[in-house]
């Protein structure tokens, strides 16, 4: 997907600074989006993931889908889905990505827009299932900065791969403050509170 300078412009407008630079060279993964702490994050990161050129797909609650919303909701990459059905979930999302040739997954492992201090395990298993990557995604108000970072093949020990991920997070913050667990952990990216005109992630 192209990247759109207009999403660019909205999101620098908005205060944030987005890498679009360092992307992933995969065609499908699942991409995990954290912090996730506010409904308004929802428009912001889609704006963001525009402007770095990458195609997503995520799930809503299929009540969503209502005339005229629905139309709005498909265009951005929204799959309905049953609450009824979510225990199989993860079997549905990796045949999602199984049928797709191009795609990024979109989920919070979070859950939920309130603190939580264990992650659900539903993005690991759709990568294993999809046999994909997962890839870290963020959208700091710390550092007012959007992106995608490490890339991590899951191993099959969800504990240890966690380990991993984890530290990526260090110190980023919600909109909500005091509703990310890892908020107060020591900042993982200094670098990134350095004010720069043009962003790019390194670290």
């Amino acid at each position: 997907m192209k990247k759109s300078k207009f999403c660019h412009f909205l999101t620098k407008i908005m205060g944030f600074r987005i890498d679009t630079v360092n992307l992933p060279k995969d065609k499908k993964y699942v991409l995990v989006f954290v912090p996730h702490t506010s409904l308004s994050d929802f428009p912001v990161g889609w704006l963001a993931l525009k402007a770095m050129g990458v195609k997503t797909a995520f799930v809503m609650k299929k009540e969503a889908f209502f005339f005229p919303v629905k139309y709005l909701f498909k265009a951005m990459g929204a799959i309905p889905i049953d609450r009824q059905h979510g225990a199989r979930f993860p079997e549905m999302a990796a045949e999602i990505i199984k049928n797709e040739e191009q795609i990024a997954f979109l989920i919070s492992p979070e859950g939920t827009r309130k603190r939580v201090e264990r992650w659900k395990r539903g993005f690991y298993r759709i990568a294993q299932l999809a046999d994909v990557p997962i890839y870290l995604g963020h959208l700091d108000y710390r550092s007012k900065t959007a992106g995608i970072g490490p890339k991590i093949e899951p191993s099959g020990d969800y504990e240890a791969d966690l380990q991993k991920i984890m530290p990526y997070y260090y110190g980023m913050q919600g909109l909500n403050k005091g509703q990310f667990n890892f908020e107060n952990e020591p900042y993982a990216h200094p670098a990134w509170l350095k004010k720069k005109k043009d962003f790019y992630v390194t670290d």
